[in-house]
């Protein structure tokens, strides 16, 4: 009996170490397809420079759309189609003005209306100024304090966040709520620190709350160079006050038809499972939205074209998915999970690429328990570590699909962690450029997420 109690055991660790063998053989090969024979870095070359900007409703978002169809098409996946979606048309108009009035100087400042955001009358406005850390010391203050004048808040981000992302959530609630709360004191505008660490001139644009059944009021980013002076001029001076002029002629049209872009390697022996990896095709109007976020979208077709490279037949179907609005209205995402519940279908797990291109560290998975990271980490940490993929951590997911977990509850939710310490030195700004991504880096980016896919198509959770 005993005998036959260490043969059974034997031959479960062989067969163990086995399949980890095979495992690891397979992530070298998706490694090697990627660094080799990568397509990830040309075909984000040709989507920042030959079409650019692709804020949605644009011209240019549509022609990312039928780029991202042919591109999708040539790589010889067995489905590729769009999804239809209804989208918000916000424009910026022509570029926004900005200066501190300090008696009879003015001081030019730059500025970056924020998405979503109203016009200001014609001749601009002009108002002093009031500045505030947060929406609870607006609230304080109360309407006495705040009627006809510009709200500046300028809570800075805080440095202690080991991961920048963090410090972008505590801080993003005074840009994203907080012109639509100041408007209800009766402020006649809103100016908001960038949400960045970087002390620099480049403003950082993003979605604000537009309130459709209140009142609206121009809001606009200043770069965080001249919030420090405008703060600094404001504590310098009692009386009179430093007051602020801006001028932005922004405006939203009506929404327009676009499309989420699908690619489709069909399950071998589960078609109708599914794992989906995708990021936004759509990018704010400022620059060529080069990490926010060509690279995801781009990563997610390249982790589909490795698969068909290297032979790797998926057991579930595994889906590329170019998300259309998750800039200013997030519609892609709810359209995909609407169809997906509408069609039955069973999702394994979704993926998204939505925090740049850089180095990538590892995953985070959402609403999961300590129990299932123990496991996973257990089962796939050492497999992923030769690739320094291996931080598997419980966490956010991505905008994009979340509204999957409403629709399909059973669905594991995963964000792709690259590292975060330069992200926001970029995101939302002019800089945000081709020349900003590292050709390795983002070949790197797109293997981690090949080879987690296998590990879910091969094992599940």
């Amino acid at each position: 009996m005993k005998r036959k109690f260490t043969f059974l055991i034997s031959s479960l660790l062989l067969s163990a170490n086995l399949i980890h063998a095979q495992d690891s053989l397979m992530i070298r090969k998706i490694y090697d397809e990627a660094l080799v024979n990568g397509k990830s870095y040309e075909s984000l070359r040709y989507l920042c420079k030959n079409i650019g900007q692709r804020i949605s409703g644009s011209a240019n978002a549509q022609k990312a759309v039928e780029y991202s169809k042919k591109l999708m098409e040539s790589y010889g996946f067995d489905k590729v189609y769009l999804q239809e979606v209804m989208v918000p048309h916000w424009v910026r108009g022509a570029k926004e003005t900005a200066f501190i009035i300090d008696g009879k100087k003015r001081i030019p400042v730059p500025i970056a209306a924020l998405g979503m955001t109203v016009a200001t009358p014609k001749e601009g406005i002009t108002a002093n100024v009031i500045e505030v850390q947060s929406l609870k010391e607006l609230a304080t203050l109360g309407e006495a304090a705040i009627k006809g004048k510009i709200v500046f808040f300028n809570r800075a981000f805080d440095p202690r966040f080991i991961e920048t992302g963090q410090a972008y959530g505590t801080a993003g609630d005074q840009r994203f709520m907080g012109p639509a709360v100041a408007a209800k004191y009766g402020a006649v505008g809103v100016i908001v620190r960038s949400l960045t660490e970087s002390l620099d001139d480049y403003p950082h644009t993003g979605a604000t709350l537009a309130d459709k059944d209140g009142k609206n009021i121009p809001a606009a980013a200043i770069s965080t160079k001249a919030a420090n002076k405008l703060s600094a001029m404001l504590k310098m001076r009692k009386f009179p006050a430093a007051k602020f002029y801006f001028k932005q002629s922004c405006q939203l049209l009506p929404d327009v038809l676009s499309y989420n872009v699908v690619g489709e390697l069909t399950g071998t022996e589960h078609p109708n499972k599914f794992i989906t990896v995708g990021g936004h095709l759509d990018s704010w109007d400022l620059a060529e939205g080069a990490h926010d976020d060509g690279t995801g979208v781009i990563q997610s077709a390249e982790v589909l074209r490795i698969f068909k490279a290297i032979g790797y037949k998926p057991k579930n179907s595994v889906r590329a998915v170019f998300f259309m609005n998750e800039e200013n209205g997030h519609k892609g995402g709810t359209k995909y999970a609407e169809l997906a519940a509408q069609n039955k279908e069973e999702h394994i797990a979704a993926i998204e690429t939505d925090e740049g291109g850089f180095t990538p560290r590892g995953f985070s998975f959402s609403d999961v328990s300590k129990d299932f990271i123990t496991k996973v980490n257990t089962n796939w940490k050492s497999i992923l570590e030769p690739y320094e993929v291996d931080q598997l951590t419980i966490g956010g997911s991505g905008t994009d699909i979340e509204p999957m977990k409403e629709k399909l509850p059973s669905v594991v939710l995963i964000g792709f962690r690259p590292d975060s310490q330069r992200y926001f030195d970029i995101h939302h700004t002019p800089n945000d450029v081709f020349e900003n991504v590292n050709k390795r880096e983002l070949e790197l980016g797109g293997a981690g997420i090949a080879a987690l896919i296998y590990l879910i198509d091969q094992h599940g959770f």
